[in-house]
């Protein structure tokens, strides 16, 4: 039986200094974020590695620390016309401090001056304002709250900031996040100088991140392991291609030279369009699929493509409703979204439907109902596809059928929508805590809502579909 990875195995992995605290160690910051980190140290550019922060009670630290931080990243795809098969050890993780059982430990990360960025990924859930957190929580629950206090103590040991790169796909990240933590220091009462030192001594970016990350080879764990002739319970799946559009200062492509590596990363001082385009069209029919294909029986998103009514489905989603209520040429939007479809039909990876429904109220919220709500005023009417989704979204959080993974507070409001079935649309479409605005206003959304998911229920997701494309 093969031995499982760890440095031991691997004594000359070279071992850097930490310069990174990153909050999120899962797949996608594993294969996108520490992948570049070891791509700038080969080539002598940065020589760095990032200490991660759990971010959540229950999470992979003593999965990551047990294999001295390495694990595989497979890239497996298409690339510029090429065959991309390869296999990386990535040694840019060098330990992970989970802040619910090593809090002073957690704070301790503040004393190190060498310590000079924050990346994270807590999904789009992740930056948002808890209003239970107090001061003197140890730690805070919400990922804004323990940055805070981490940024507190940095402060109150009298050293410089950090540069903070959020790569959740919120809108403007990095100024919500600055938002929030501002927020936290007001309540919290942490003091004028704070506030000075957060605006005066820190760099908040905002962000946008581009990397399909299927994750965890499942089906082909025990093959690829027998392959790479050790066991590695975090190895991780990616597309070749990746984008990080990265909003901040002219002399942050110096201090952190990714773009010199040969990466795609830019560094730009206005990102909105990068992200209107990577958001919509490619986070936003991912999150679509999910439902339809879920209740259809599909399970990945190659089947998906290779489903003759839901690969329909997707081209006039992004052709159709998606595309032309971006403020961006018509053409270019169209020849993206093509590229994209090319990815999605990558036969390299399994990138599980499962996987990317993960938070999908959240994710609905950022990715498509901005687009719902510009086509109906635009239009006048709903868009067809669009509201098919949403219905099938909202029908699969009953529980039922399919799995949801969100956090309890959506399940529970779901739960006590769905208590009285006559009303659920009208009563979960005016739940302000979940959409940030009461959807019941918009016209015909309520009934249209109603009517879908009987049809769902009836027929099905493919008969339902099959009756729109």
């Amino acid at each position: 039986m093969a031995e499982q990875l760890s440095r031991r195995l691997f004594p000359d992995l070279p071992a850097s200094p930490e310069r990174v605290i990153q909050f999120g160690a899962g797949n996608f910051m594993r294969a996108f974020v520490d992948w570049q980190l070891q791509q700038m140290n080969r080539q002598g550019l940065f020589q760095g590695s990032a200490i991660v922060v759990q971010p959540t009670r229950n999470g992979q630290a003593e999965a990551i620390n047990k294999q001295d931080g390495l694990f595989t990243v497979l890239q497996n795809g298409i690339y510029q016309g090429q065959t991309v098969d390869s296999r990386e050890i990535v040694a840019t993780v060098s330990r992970v401090v989970n802040p619910y059982t090593q809090f002073e430990d957690f704070l301790a990360l503040a004393e190190n001056d060498a310590l000079e960025f924050i990346t994270s990924n807590t999904t789009e859930a992740g930056i948002a304002y808890d209003a239970s957190d107090r001061a003197g929580d140890a730690p805070p629950l919400s990922f804004p709250g323990k940055l805070t206090a981490l940024l507190f103590r940095r402060y109150a040991l009298g050293k410089t900031g950090f540069v903070i790169i959020p790569c959740e796909l919120v809108d403007r990240n990095g100024e919500q996040l600055k938002r929030i933590v501002q927020r936290y220091a007001r309540e919290w009462r942490l003091g004028d100088g704070f506030m000075k030192w957060l605006d005066e001594e820190n760099t908040f970016c905002c962000s946008l991140v581009d990397r399909i990350v299927p994750g965890y080879p499942r089906s082909k764990a025990e093959e690829l392991g027998n392959g790479l002739g050790y066991k590695d319970e975090l190895m991780v799946t990616s597309e070749p291609y990746l984008l990080w559009v990265i909003e901040g200062p002219d002399w942050l492509a110096e201090k952190l030279p990714l773009d010199r590596a040969g990466l795609n990363v830019v560094f730009t001082g206005d990102m909105t369009p990068y992200r209107e385009r990577k958001v919509h069209l490619l986070n936003g029919p991912h999150t679509a699929m999910v439902p339809l294909g879920r209740l259809a029986g599909l399970e990945t998103v190659e089947e998906v493509m290779r489903d003759e009514c839901f690969s329909r489905f997707v081209r006039e989603l992004m052709e159709r409703e998606i595309s032309p209520m971006l403020d961006l040429p018509l053409p270019e939007v169209l020849a993206y979204g093509e590229d994209i479809r090319e990815r999605f039909r990558n036969p390299f990876i399994r990138h599980e439907l499962a996987s990317i429904s993960l938070n999908s109220i959240a994710k609905f919220k950022t990715r498509l109902l901005p687009i719902l709500s510009k086509y109906r005023h635009k239009n006048g009417t709903l868009p067809p596809l669009l509201t098919l989704s949403f219905a099938g979204l909202l029908l699969s959080y009953r529980g039922d059928r399919i799995p949801r993974q969100d956090l309890p507070e959506v399940a529970a409001a779901f739960d006590e929508a769905w208590s009285r079935p006559e009303t659920f649309a009208e009563n979960i479409l005016k739940n302000k805590s979940l959409w940030g605005e009461d959807l019941t206003r918009i016209p015909d959304l309520v009934p249209a809502i109603t009517e879908h998911i009987r049809e769902l229920e009836r027929a099905g997701s493919r008969e339902a579909l099959q009756q729109l494309v």
